[in-house]
């Protein structure tokens, strides 16, 4: 158990029409200019959009893995412990931050394999 940032970009270049930014002391994901998540390599965690229901979902039941990010226009984001997830976890997660982020048509085209 437990994922390397190294999957964890694996993951996202699996995805249709990420761009990529370097920030100082972490990278940030979008999709067609709509953020959808964080990586801090320090830290071995990323923070993913998700619904509020899905936040407090995660959150409520496994602690030591999700935690409160934050949350705006209707989302809720969550930080996710890396050493601490399975990887087929982390991809459906990934994956669902990325679709509530994409253009429908974009979504329709590149479903989660």
């Amino acid at each position: 158990m437990g994922v390397a940032s190294s999957r964890f970009f694996r993951i996202i270049e699996g995805l249709a029409d990420v761009e990529q930014r370097e920030g100082r002391d972490y990278t940030s994901f979008s999709v067609r200019g709509k953020g959808f998540g964080y990586h801090w390599p320090r830290t071995k965690t990323v923070g993913l959009k998700q619904t509020l229901s899905e936040q407090i979902a995660l959150v409520s039941e496994r602690p030591e893995v999700f935690e409160v990010q934050f949350t705006a226009g209707g989302y809720g984001w969550v930080v996710v412990q890396l050493p601490k997830i399975a990887a087929d976890e982390l991809e459906e997660l990934v994956y669902e931050a990325w679709r509530l982020s994409a253009p429908e048509e974009l979504v329709e085209a590149n479903p989660l394999r």
